[in-house]
């Protein structure tokens, strides 16, 4: 039991990421019945679509990945993976199997391996944390510019479009300016979407750097092997090398200045 669940775990920032989507996705399930702004659910859905894209590419990794495609279909509930893909809200209480299926995974890794990876992989980390909060704030972002905006005189963020449009170029920090909240209520919100939206992206460009750049784990990794006993010993060896070089490099240079010590006794007696 314990080989299968190796296998099925993958990286485990990334069950992490994906548990957390699917957290979100039956969140937006319960939205549908209890919204009754039929502009801001269709923004849920479009945000949903993004979420099957994932979960797909998700089911179609563990599928490609797995050892026996029968059993992970079958045995490991593939087949449920898949049908919670699909975008239609009917079958999204399906993605409570990728739910129940993580949370076993990492109940069974245990709290401090997967706090130890997670703090050992910092950059990969933030990358998963940055990638959920920006889907984030591009859901419930739009859907309350759209609430505080659509009614609004004079506003031009009428649809849900519109609103997932705004929170894209707003959290990006491009400003087009072709959509801008007209209501107190609405420019806060902006306020929140670039503020929150500058953070995401500034921890993203700073990933970027520091793959391009080098981990930030080579150099102490590489002290801890120097200060291994096996670095020690070569350490060592390294300088009775250098030691004997130099000695040779002395006597050397002893023979020589003997040497120009007897033709100068030479050079005297011939005078």
């Amino acid at each position: 039991m314990s080989s299968q669940r190796n296998e099925e775990l993958k990286n485990t920032n990334y069950e992490i990421f994906i548990l957390a989507l699917s957290l979100l996705s039956l969140a937006n399930w319960v939205l549908y019945f209890v919204l009754n702004d039929q502009n801001v659910i269709r923004v849920i859905y479009i945000v949903d679509l993004l979420l099957s894209v994932i979960f797909l590419a998700d089911f179609l990794y563990r599928l490609f990945t797995a050892e026996s495609k029968s059993r992970y279909f079958f045995r490991q509930l593939g087949w449920l993976d898949l049908l919670g893909s699909l975008p239609f809200p009917q079958v999204k209480i399906a993605r409570l199997g990728r739910v129940i299926r993580a949370f076993f995974l990492l109940r069974e890794l245990g709290f401090r391996q997967v706090l130890r990876e997670f703090i050992h992989n910092r950059a990969e980390s933030a990358v998963y944390i940055v990638a959920f909060l920006i889907i984030l704030v591009l859901e419930f972002g739009s859907a309350c510019i759209l609430a505080a905006e659509q009614d609004a005189s004079g506003s031009n963020i009428e649809t849900a479009g519109d609103a997932i449009w705004w929170s894209i170029v707003t959290m990006s920090t491009v400003g087009y300016g072709d959509y801008s909240p007209v209501t107190q209520r609405g420019r806060i919100i902006g306020i929140f979407v670039i503020i929150v939206g500058v953070a995401l992206f500034g921890v993203v460009t700073g990933f970027l750097a520091n793959k391009f750049v080098g981990s930030d784990e080579e150099v102490p990794a590489a002290a801890e092997t120097k200060s291994s006993p096996a670095g020690l010993a070569a350490l060592l060896d390294e300088m009775r090398a250098l030691r004997a070089e130099q000695e040779r490099s002395y006597a050397d240079l002893e023979s020589k200045l003997e040497g120009m010590k007897l033709l100068l006794q030479e050079d005297t007696r011939q005078d």
